[in-house]
């Protein structure tokens, strides 16, 4: 028989918890618009996400799940599907 602990966390997420965005406001990362001042919010976004330890992680699980919104690892949603776009066609 095998007794898992309550505390201990089993989300597919948890790398997140080591985030440099964990205490980030919101609002840089899931803004309505993302060419403001010259692109100044995605900047500042991707200026944490630089020094995040996770930012592969984050950017690999955002392709993987087709995050339509949003700052991950360091990509907006534009740059996400180019991504995705690219690596279809090296795969076709």
């Amino acid at each position: 028989m095998t007794v898992q602990r309550l505390d201990e966390p089993r989300s597919p997420l948890r790398w997140t918890a080591r985030a440099a965005c964990q205490d980030a406001d919101p609002g840089l990362f899931f803004p309505i618009v993302w060419d403001d001042q010259a692109g100044q919010r995605a900047e500042q976004a991707r200026s944490i996400c630089r020094a995040c330890p996770v930012q592969a992680i984050c950017l690999d699980w955002a392709l993987r799940t087709g995050e339509p919104d949003g700052m991950w690892g360091g990509t907006t949603p534009e740059e996400r599907r180019r991504i995705r776009t690219r690596q279809a066609q090296a795969t076709a």
